[in-house]
């Protein structure tokens, strides 16, 4: 898998979730990673949420697109107990 993103946006969403883009990515290696869409945030392109335990243990979200052959990050962030719950039922 090929990543990007923009790096204004993985220094915003470090200042505010104290995530980094890259330790983000090692979501996707999580055998159980859920998908969901999500419609709600942008009517420009297709966004879909990914629900997993990142490589450090932590269980997060993150939020992206897909560019052609990659994935590009939009945000990264810590799962709420009730995401925390969907990704283990």
């Amino acid at each position: 898998m090929r990543f990007e993103w923009d790096e204004n946006k993985a220094e915003s969403n470090f200042l505010k979730h104290g995530i980094t883009f890259e330790e983000a990515v090692t979501v996707f290696a999580d055998p159980y990673l859920l998908f969901t869409e999500d419609s709600k945030h942008s009517e420009q392109e297709e966004r879909e949420w990914a629900i997993g335990e990142a490589e450090n243990g932590s269980m997060m979200v993150i939020v992206f697109t897909m560019r052609g052959e990659q994935i590009r990050i939009i945000s990264a962030r810590k799962a709420t107990k009730r995401e925390r719950k969907r990704y283990e039922e």
